[in-house]
């Protein structure tokens, strides 16, 4: 039982530091209205006790966001790998003499997966929406874990000829198809299992794994740049890469099988059971048409955080490369060292959303990158180190008003019955089409108008989409999900509930 001081005035003192697991503090955030029968601290209400609120176990949240944002880690550092180590790849499986002709055909294998991506998303989704979060989640680490790792044992093509870039093409679309049910899963799962008021503090950390996995991947790859001679690189070591995915996805499905059902979820399925009815499917028109005024703000606040995420660490590096003539490796470490700063600010951001609100935060995001990618871009294209480390730090700080506040806000958008259905099919759609596109389509606006300000713009018109997503949206800071119980920590209880549930 959970010891709590009795409430003076209406508000509730701190609890005990060596009988709860909350930290100490000064007064709790805001008040429960004692007529309440609460629940006892478990992931869903206790049978014979009023389902008010449900009491999130502080440890379980922990563990489901460890367990998250790994999957997410190796997503990205998966993404990391392949982008940096493509000219290798190009020579292993498409040996056609050209150089451009090799990184074009392996990088239309790595667009491919992006193809997939909505499928996935219509796939898992709704089973996820139908069986349940975890085991959904369970699956797709699986087959990016395999996709990954299948990608490290493909015999070259002088080994086995056509079949060598075929098992990569294939390799490729498992990835990309499991990657459709990755981040929507990962993101109702985390916000499922936090408390209404920590919710943008805890999803920050799915883009926190983000940005880890992206940096372990390009900065693995640098170095067995530097270590390894063109040869090694060239016969066997751009394996070691693919295959580290093997045992990290073995990691991650061991956490994420030892997490229980969201208590969302879980509440739905009891609702079905005690009603003695079973859970009506939801059909994949209905998580569209029934929800397209949701599904039209996802898309539009998806497509504002992925087209600056892409520009800022896909783009970049072969901008400064191709465009402004600058050092490879130089470009590279500048970009790792802007992802190594929006990790340190991460959570304090998602913090912030929790204390002014999603929309303050996304709001100035967008407000940044309209009026500072001009000034931005021109700091990079100065040329000198500082400038550009200026410049870059400058949209990597504006981008981080998006990585911490969307993994909350997103989910919030819909109801849990069709949360991660609708949530995935929306995401997957708007990074498709816009996000996954965004180098190709500036380098082809810069080759057509000759204009090197074209990342500028077109990050611009992308604030002017995502603030008007802004302006629509709801504010969920601090409030239940919809379809959900308010979700509260131990420490939030009074006395009287402290009763109840012992």
């Amino acid at each position: 039982m959970v010891d709590f001081w009795p409430p003076r005035r209406g508000r509730l003192r701190p609890c005990s530091t060596r009988t709860c697991p909350c930290p100490r503090r000064k007064q709790a955030s805001r008040p429960l209205s004692s007529a309440l029968t609460v629940a006892p601290r478990t992931n869903a209400p206790a049978k014979g006790a009023s389902p008010e609120v449900t009491v999130t176990d502080p440890a379980l949240v922990k563990r489901a966001v460890k367990a998250a944002a790994l999957g997410n880690a190796m997503e990205w550092f998966d993404f990391g790998v392949y982008s940096y180590i493509a000219v290798t790849l190009g020579k292993v499986f498409f040996p056609s003499g050209n150089p451009t002709a090799q990184l074009l055909a392996t990088f239309g294998a790595f667009a491919a997966a992006f193809l997939v991506r909505p499928i996935g998303g219509m796939v898992f989704g709704p089973l996820g929406d139908r069986v349940g979060r975890q085991k959904v989640l369970a699956v797709t680490m699986i087959m990016m874990a395999a996709g990954t790792f299948a990608i490290g044992l493909i015999p070259s093509y002088a080994t086995i000829g056509v079949w060598a870039p075929i098992l990569l093409l294939l390799a490729r679309l498992v990835q990309g198809f499991s990657t459709g049910g990755e981040y929507g899963g990962a993101s109702t799962f985390i916000a499922e299992y936090a408390p209404d008021k920590k919710r943008g503090f805890f999803g920050s950390w799915l883009e926190f794994g983000t940005l880890a996995g992206y940096i372990g991947g390009a900065g693995l790859v640098t170095l067995m740049t530097a270590l390894l001679s063109s040869d090694d690189l060239l016969s066997w070591g751009w394996r070691i890469p693919f295959l580290i995915a093997g045992p990290m996805g073995i990691i991650g499905l061991y956490l994420r099988m030892r997490l229980e059902e969201t208590p969302a979820f879980a509440a739905e399925l009891k609702n079905a059971h005690e009603s003695e009815k079973a859970r009506p499917k939801v059909k994949v028109r209905d998580m569209i048409a029934g929800q397209w005024k949701a599904l039209l703000l996802c898309v539009g606040l998806v497509l504002v955080f992925n087209v600056t995420d892409y520009m800022l660490l896909s783009y970049m590096p072969s901008y400064l490369t191709s465009e402004l003539h600058y050092d490879e490796t130089h470009g590279l470490l500048v970009v790792l060292g802007v992802m190594a700063l929006m990790m340190i600010v991460q959570p304090f951001a998602g913090a912030l959303s929790d204390r002014v609100g999603r929309r303050p935060v996304i709001a100035a995001g967008c407000v940044g990158f309209l009026a500072l990618s001009v000034p931005a871009l021109l700091l990079i294209r100065e040329g000198s180190l500082w400038a550009i480390a200026l410049g870059m730090g400058a949209l990597g700080l504006l981008l981080v008003c998006f990585t911490s506040a969307m993994p909350s806000a997103l989910p919030a958008l819909f109801p849990t019955r069709v949360r991660y259905g609708s949530l995935s099919i929306g995401f997957n759609i708007s990074v498709s089409l816009f996000g996954g596109t965004t180098p190709l389509v500036v380098t082809a606006l810069i080759g057509a108008t000759g204009n090197m300000m074209m990342p500028a713009y077109y990050m611009m018109a992308a604030a002017v989409i995502g603030g008007i997503a802004v302006w629509f949206m709801t504010e969920s800071a601090r409030r239940p999900l919809p379809g959900s119980l308010p979700a509260v920590e131990p420490c939030d209880l009074p006395q009287t509930a402290t009763a109840t549930a012992a």
